[in-house]
């Protein structure tokens, strides 16, 4: 299928204060827990990424995260007002890739790639349905 509207050049960004839901407070001591997470700034990489792609889909399908590659470079911590940008690098006709970049009021946050497959939703659906069907079967018989 043709998606006319997705090129390279294609850029958004999105405006997120770090709250306490986007920090490391599960996994670090108490006293370096308000940094931004990876698996935070992972999450709004995919909300800004969606929300540029998957209004250019026609309806029945959808845009799925397939890899993120992301590096911190200087934390940022709850309160900071982040400013994260995904830009289009390349689309081959199944596969998105992105560069993204997120600064706070200080710099540099993180740099990274990102690559959303487009996915049929319908198909998507039953593969899903499928996965969770085999995962039944195996701890049934575990």
């Amino acid at each position: 299928m043709n998606f006319p509207g997705i090129k390279a050049g294609l850029t958004r960004t999105v405006h997120h204060t770090v709250e306490q839901r986007d920090t490391t407070r599960s996994v670090l001591p108490h006293d370096i827990e308000p940094l931004l997470s990876p698996a935070g700034l992972v999450a709004l990489i995919g909300e800004a990424a969606t929300g540029l792609v998957d209004p250019l889909l026609p309806d029945g399908f959808v845009s799925v995260a397939k890899s993120f590659a992301v590096t911190h470079e200087h934390p940022s911590v709850i309160g900071a007002a982040l400013e994260l940008t995904v830009t289009v690098t390349g689309f081959d006709g199944h596969h998105v890739t992105f560069d993204i970049v997120a600064h706070d009021e200080l710099g540099v946050v993180a740099t990274g790639a990102h690559v959303r497959s487009i996915a049929n939703h319908r198909w998507l659906r039953m593969r899903i349905a499928a996965r969770a069907g085999e995962l039944a079967q195996a701890r049934a018989r575990s």
